[in-house]
């Protein structure tokens, strides 16, 4: 079976797996942490004592 059929039967509750919209949501996330972490990584060097 092509894989948008069987995308298709996933999205339609018709066989167990992973939903265009949750791939979807998860995608976005995986981007949100992304960028926390960058945040992070600035912030925590900003917060640090400066050696000097």
């Amino acid at each position: 079976m092509w894989r948008w059929g069987a995308q298709a039967e996933i999205d339609g509750g018709e066989a167990p797996g992973v939903t265009i919209e949750e791939n979807e949501e998860i995608r976005r996330l995986r981007e949100d942490m992304a960028i926390l972490k960058a945040a992070t990584t600035f912030f925590v060097g900003e917060l640090a004592p400066r050696n000097g």
